[in-house]
């Protein structure tokens, strides 16, 4: 697999907010969304083997992988061997491509003209720039879901903040995901 970063930092968004988390983010995406903030392409080549022991010396079992968009690499392999060594995984993903059967949550935040094609969702994130995002949920079934302003330049942060509180106030069954490692400052 071709692995962009390891780190360790706290979940900074959705569900699992304040979390302390290993961060797998695999290199490479289908989708080249306009808003997106992270730089994934480049990577180091490395097998199941070698990203375990890269991440037992953490004191967390909770791993997020993420991307890029992680289906696009990610193998049962390295879902067997996780678990076996007693994490818990969470996927970040576009659901465009299926995901391992055994992970433990799925975040699913699909993207315009992108179609899921996931068996599961636990938590649907969808970034807010004032779409139809009762349309989105309708179209997925999930047990979450959280509408996270969007942090582009070319949207006014104050004013997508204040538009995506206010469509939450009118909408209980969202709730908000702020990008909390960017407000504080950590990976």
């Amino acid at each position: 697999m071709k692995v962009n970063e390891i780190f360790y930092s706290l979940q900074g968004e959705g569900y699992h907010t304040g979390t302390p988390a290993v961060f797998l983010r695999l290199s490479g995406c289908n989708l080249h969304c306009p808003f997106c903030d992270t730089t994934h392409e480049d990577g180091t080549e490395m097998a199941e083997g070698e990203i375990l022991e890269r991440v037992l010396p953490y004191p967390s079992r909770h791993i997020v992988i993420t991307g890029g968009e992680p289906s696009l690499q990610l193998t049962p392999a390295l879902v067997d061997i996780l678990h076996d060594a007693g994490f818990y995984i969470q996927v970040e993903t576009n659901g465009t491509h299926p995901l391992p059967e055994d992970v433990d949550w799925v975040t699913c935040s699909p993207k315009a003209n992108a179609t899921v094609v996931l068996n599961r969702i636990d938590e649907l994130k969808v970034v807010y720039t004032g779409q139809d995002v009762e349309e989105i949920a309708n179209r997925y079934a999930a047990m979450h879901y959280f509408l996270q302003p969007c942090s582009s330049p070319e949207y006014d942060g104050g004013a997508n903040i204040q538009a995506t509180v206010a469509y939450i106030l009118e909408h209980t069954h969202w709730r908000l995901s702020l990008q909390t490692h960017k407000l504080i400052n950590i990976p």
